[in-house]
């Protein structure tokens, strides 16, 4: 777990006007990460499309993105969905040279019960040569994994070492820390709540807007492991508008959106997403002019 403290970004994946996979510009996005003071690295997470993407294209950019980063930062694999055996089988097979451990995403539409979820997790946890960090984000997924059901992963298996929290329930977030044994860590979900989280004892972020404010984000998780709220307070407030806009017409066309007015790459989103509209992309340049 001290490989994944503090400030973690989960990469967009970059798509040409044609829709295929822009390579160089994920490349310009590593760099852009590392250079700004990221702390580490998540490879197609749910923000990276990931649900659009073959089998064959995640392999290569997980290949990719191990062999840009090349040891300078810790990365991780984001390895989740709703088919447990498929799942299992994408984790048997990965292979894992660059990647310190894996983020996986409570199943999604199907709605399992609690004991559903627990035995999703039990069986990749048995599958995984990596660490497992879970991510419940019921907005997402249908379904909120409880409290009662992270502890008792924690506690039942030892390579089960965090959460990716974005439930919105800070009564969660603190059973969680109430309960949960002492190896185990609680990760922010929602790029608002890092603060407030940290502030309970969550020990960073897996962020959004980090993929296009990667130091600000940086500087604000840093703020608050030093306990200056004060500062951490004011980079807060300057990123509540713009990581709102982010999702007002889906994660991630509104972060591709200021990425491409950073010159990083296309805007490009794979349906059933699309571009966002052009009342969104004035009141994003907006917030983005008041930034500079």
């Amino acid at each position: 777990m001290n490989e994944i403290q503090g400030a973690g970004v989960a990469l967009v994946t970059p798509f040409n006007a044609d829709g295929t996979i822009d390579f160089e510009t994920l490349e310009q996005l590593i760099e852009f990460q590392i250079k700004e003071g990221m702390n580490y690295l998540v490879s197609l997470g749910t923000t990276g499309e990931t649900a659009t993407l073959s089998t064959e294209e995640r392999k290569q950019v997980w290949k990719f993105t191990a062999d840009k980063v090349n040891g300078r930062l810790p990365l991780i694999a984001g390895i989740g969905g709703n088919n447990t055996l498929e799942i299992v089988q994408q984790i048997q097979d990965f292979d894992t040279n660059g990647y310190c451990a894996i983020l996986s995403v409570s199943p999604y539409y199907n709605k399992p019960t609690q004991e559903g979820i627990y035995q999703h997790y039990k069986a990749i946890a048995a599958a995984s040569k990596l660490p497992i960090i879970l991510y419940n984000v019921p907005g997402r997924t249908g379904s909120n994994m409880t409290a009662a059901t992270t502890v008792r992963l924690a506690n039942d298996f030892s390579n089960i070492v965090a959460i990716k929290e974005a439930s919105g329930s800070f009564s969660q977030f603190s059973e969680i820390l109430r309960d949960k044994p002492e190896n185990f860590q609680l990760i922010s979900g929602d790029d608002p709540a890092t603060l407030p989280m940290m502030a309970l004892g969550a020990i960073g972020v897996i962020s959004v807007i980090g993929n296009a404010y990667p130091k600000l984000v940086a500087d604000l998780v840093k703020k608050c492991q030093e306990g200056n709220y004060e500062e951490a307070r004011t980079i807060h407030s300057q990123l509540l508008d713009i990581t709102d806009l982010c999702f007002v017409e889906g994660n991630p066309a509104g972060v591709k959106y200021i990425l491409r007015q950073k010159n990083i790459g296309d805007d490009t989103v794979r349906l059933p997403l699309v571009k966002i509209s052009e009342p969104t992309q004035v009141q994003i340049q907006k917030e983005m002019a008041k930034l500079k």
